[in-house]
């Protein structure tokens, strides 16, 4: 556990620290916020530094890759190629805890550093107002893996995230406690939508908006 640092900003969620939280990502540093699920650590997912910077911070695996939350389907598919599927969840569920992988669009501005191994990126428009008006404010794509440790406790309150990664970020926007639960994950790069994870959003939801299509 990382002890908590004078040096990180807590920061509310006025309109007015908002806008100091998103200035804070715009120099590449490290911001963890709320969402619908977890409390999530964002950086300018278009600046390798700043990637490189969080991978450090979480102690992440660095072939791990990352989901990047993006304001709504038009900005997604700036970054990702949207076939007929996943326009139907996306627009189902965004803004939303479903997060999918799809390929990743060629010549996009999202840093490499983001899934070093694959040519597919996982997108998610967050259905948190917070999360929401942070993005908007910063005006491009976030990463958000859960802001803690790798291997810890995903954190549900500001507390936890400083608690957990204490001086390795910059700022906290304490938005108050989160659900606690996960997104759910389907991958449509590879044929039939696979559900890799269940969820706040259930796999019969998943199916009922695919259908005459299955999940795999």
């Amino acid at each position: 556990m990382t002890q908590p640092s004078q040096c990180v900003r807590r920061l509310s969620t006025t309109a007015g620290d908002i806008a100091i939280a998103a200035n804070i990502l715009r120099t590449g540093g490290l911001v963890a916020f709320p969402t619908e699920t977890v409390y999530g650590l964002g950086a300018d997912a278009r600046n390798d530094a700043a990637v490189q910077k969080l991978f450090a911070a979480k102690a992440r695996p660095p072939g791990k890759a990352l989901i990047v939350l993006v304001q709504d389907l038009r900005e997604a598919a700036l970054y990702g190629v949207f076939d007929k599927p996943a326009r139907l969840l996306a627009g189902a569920y965004w803004p939303g805890a479903l997060t999918l992988i799809v390929k990743r669009r060629e010549g996009c501005a999202l840093s490499a550093e983001i899934n070093p191994d694959g040519a597919t990126v996982a997108l998610r428009a967050p259905g948190n107002e917070t999360a929401m008006t942070l993005l908007r404010a910063f005006a491009g794509p976030l990463t958000a893996p859960s802001a803690n440790p790798s291997g810890a406790e995903a954190p549900e309150s500001a507390e936890e995230v400083l608690n957990g990664l204490g001086s390795a970020i910059d700022a906290v926007l304490d938005g108050g406690s989160c659900p606690g639960s996960a997104s759910t994950i389907v991958d449509l790069t590879s044929g039939a939508p696979r559900l890799l994870r269940q969820g706040a959003i259930s796999r019969q939801r998943i199916e009922e908006t695919l259908r005459p299509l299955r999940l795999g």
